[in-house]
């Protein structure tokens, strides 16, 4: 098939998002509803002693921060085959197809098979996620101030799929059956690669594989079927690794190192100029992984915390808990990201717009605000150690704002930094970031949970709620650390914002 626009052709559109944007939209919308929808669960799940695995908090919380941490590592290895055999489309499609597997397993029997499930959904993830937000990325040229608005609009369709999955699975699977719940990701995920095979001919030659045709037309198809055969066979593996979390912890001392030695080696065959630039995509990364370490204790110690310590009602409509908790951060980040984006293009047209290290600290800054916010709960519960969602949701809502500094203009500036043949292995990083950033989020969460089982709900209380005001001082720790070198940081970055 013939491509029926050129590149040019795509990243010369008028207006402010192109109409490639739409369609990458709504894939990548419902493909969030699957994951968001599984993520809500897990470890609601994995406590339940009814109908649940009868797991502690605290081996919940750990089995929580390997499986999540697996599914972002796994995210630079589908970036480093898209770049090099598959290509962008190719990766992304077999990604679905691996996490509709891994839905349908879970949806069949939850209990037997629940690592089965989680290990096909890891790998599926690794090869979906990187590569449609590198192909976002491809929509813009270099130095197109359309592109963080490009991708905060990009950022809201995450958040619409989150918004409706999050609510809904969790409180399916509470309600009525775990077994529908994981269904219900499954038939959305199936509804996400639909739409994007159906509009992928709108993307041209972005995409495509990498891989040169020789004289025939013919390209060296067995590296393709290689990769296919490849990560099926690592799928026990990854059921291994994260059952028993130890392994987890020996995992990840490797996937980092080996991941920055990669890099390394790349670099070798850029100018300075590019190393530079290399360099300080490698400052944003190491510092989003303390962000996600806190942000993500939404899926492990916030979910518990809201099982047990939340009441079930806000501005006096009765919500569940644990829904809110998994989707009020959605439900703000709708509202507030193309708002957001326009007001960074109107500061940039007035040539006041802060640099990315700025926003990346002033992120920090509202996440520990909202922290703070989440301890400052303990002051209202009542006798019973049950407190406000009223003021739990409003946390959510200032932490919105710092994760709108930083997680889509994340991952502008990983397209902006990086050279155009090895982006998707920098956004793999940038994603592998987050994957440390679960890891250590399930640490924390674990450390935050109490191992007697007959606490009451007041020591459950305060132990979470302490634990989250020594998080909200390390932010703050760390927003005002990134604001203070961003005038150094800058000069590497040299002409990209």
């Amino acid at each position: 098939m013939q491509n029926q626009l050129t590149l040019d052709q795509i990243q010369d559109f008028k207006g402010k998002y192109p109409k490639q944007l739409w369609y990458l939209f709504f894939s990548e919308m419902w493909e969030r509803f699957c994951f968001y929808g599984m993520r809500g669960m897990l470890v609601i799940f994995m406590v339940d002693k009814v109908v649940g695995l009868h797991m502690k908090d605290d081996v919940a919380n750990l089995q929580y921060g390997a499986t999540q941490a697996f599914v972002y590592a796994f995210t630079f290895i589908g970036g480093l085959f898209a770049d090099k055999i598959l290509g962008l489309r190719k990766s992304l499609f077999w990604g679905g197809i691996l996490m509709i597997t891994g839905s349908c397993i879970l949806a069949a029997n939850p209990h037997d098979y629940f690592f089965l499930g989680i290990g096909f959904t890891i790998i599926g993830t690794g090869f979906f996620k990187p590569n449609i937000s590198t192909m976002v990325g491809s929509l813009y040229k270099n130095g197109d101030a359309r592109t963080d608005a490009g991708f905060s609009l990009f950022y809201s369709g995450i958040n619409f799929g989150a918004l409706i999955g999050g609510y809904a699975c969790v409180t399916i699977g509470k309600t009525y059956s775990w077994n529908l719940a994981f269904g219900l990701a499954a038939i959305v995920m199936t509804i996400s690669l639909l739409t994007f095979l159906f509009t992928q001919r709108s993307l041209g030659p972005i995409g495509l594989t990498p891989l040169v045709k020789d004289a025939k037309g013919k390209s060296n198809s067995w590296y393709e079927y290689a990769v296919y055969i490849g990560s099926l066979c690592v799928i026990p593996l990854v059921m291994l690794m994260v059952a028993k979390t130890e392994y987890t912890d020996i995992f990840m001392y490797i996937i980092g190192p080996c991941s920055l030695l990669y890099l390394f080696y790349e670099m070798r065959s850029f100018s300075l100029a590019e190393n530079k630039k290399l360099i300080t995509a490698l400052v944003f990364i190491i510092f989003s992984i303390f962000f996600w370490a806190f942000f993500e204790q939404s899926g492990g110690s916030l979910s518990l915390f809201a099982a047990n310590n939340l009441t079930d009602s806000v501005c006096g409509i009765k919500l569940d808990p644990n829904g809110v908790n998994n989707s009020s951060n959605s439900f703000f980040v709708i509202i507030f990201a193309a708002l957001i984006g326009m007001v960074w293009l109107w500061m940039n047209k007035r040539k006041i717009e802060p640099n990315t290290l700025v926003k990346f600290g002033l992120g920090f800054l509202f996440l520990a605000a909202g922290f703070y916010i989440f301890y400052y709960t303990k002051f209202f519960a009542d006798a019973n150690g049950v407190t406000s969602l009223n003021v739990f949701t409003f946390g959510w809502f200032i932490i919105t704002f710092g994760e709108l500094c930083l997680s889509p203009i994340g991952m502008s500036v990983m397209t902006k930094l990086s050279p155009q043949k090895t982006q998707a292995v920098i956004m793999g990083m940038w994603f592998l970031a987050s994957a440390y950033g679960q890891y250590f989020a399930g640490i924390l969460g674990a450390g935050m949970s109490t191992a007697n089982e007959n606490a009451t709900l007041t020591e459950k209380l305060i132990a979470y709620t302490d634990g989250y005001k020594q998080l909200a001082i390390y932010a703050l720790i760390a927003g005002v650390l990134m604001i203070v070198i961003s005038p150094f940081v800058r000069k590497l970055m040299q002409e990209v914002k």
